[in-house]
């Protein structure tokens, strides 16, 4: 699952990933973010009636168009098995596909000295951006757009954290997942052979960060 994640890198650090207007984008003013929790608002990247890439600011939590109020069962995280069938989230996969801009993102373990929860930070090598697979609607009633992060079983390295993670894809392949002429299966496709989860990379944090409160950055906590 994906539960938190951190945002941690200047706007102009995503330009190689993404194939936004970037004479409009390079006065979007990012802050740091450490700790995002579930309904905070995030960025995320779609494309737009035209086909052209947009980025704008959702609240990660999604809210489907047809929703009469805002929903109360957890909707930050969509499995892979269900995207297709589910009636949360079957309408967002089949047109609306985003993708979420991170840094980094956190899984816990339970400690065999006390019981309590540890915090690791998962990352790509290097610290380098990236983006989550999810999934995006607007809500025209409620007057909120939406989004989620898709996960699916995890594989190694994650094994050791969890049995599941977030999709995370191949920047080569971000045009194909956003354009809702791919099919469905495409889509899961290319969710299950072009993400990049095998070269995930982590450390555990001090548990500062077990609290969504929590705001700054963690500091690395050694084994």
């Amino acid at each position: 699952m994906c539960g938190r994640f951190t945002f941690d890198h200047e706007w102009p650090a995503f330009s190689k990933l993404f194939d936004l207007d970037w004479d409009q984008e390079r006065g979007r003013n990012t802050q740091a973010r450490y700790n995002i929790a579930p309904t905070q608002d995030v960025l995320i990247v779609h494309n737009d009636t035209a086909g052209t890439q947009k980025a704008e600011t959702a609240r990660w939590w999604l809210v489907p168009h047809w929703a009469k109020e805002m929903p109360r069962a957890a909707m930050f995280n969509a499995r892979i098995e269900t995207i297709g069938t589910s009636p949360a989230f079957r309408d967002a996969f089949k047109s609306r596909r985003c993708l979420i801009p991170a840094s980094g993102f956190y899984e816990w373990t339970v400690s065999e000295e006390d019981g309590k929860k540890d915090p690791w930070l998962i990352y790509q090598p290097g610290r380098s951006p990236f983006s989550f697979a999810g999934l995006w609607a607007h809500n025209e009633r409620l007057g909120v757009t939406s989004c989620t992060i898709v996960t699916m079983p995890a594989d190694a390295p994650m094994t050791r954290l969890h049995d599941r993670q977030p999709a995370i894809l191949e920047p080569a392949l971000y045009k194909e997942w956003l354009d809702p002429a791919t099919s469905g299966a495409r889509a899961k496709e290319l969710l299950e052979q072009g993400n990049i989860d095998d070269r995930l990379e982590f450390h555990r944090v001090s548990r500062e960060v077990n609290s969504s409160k929590f705001a700054g950055k963690p500091e690395v906590n050694p084994l």
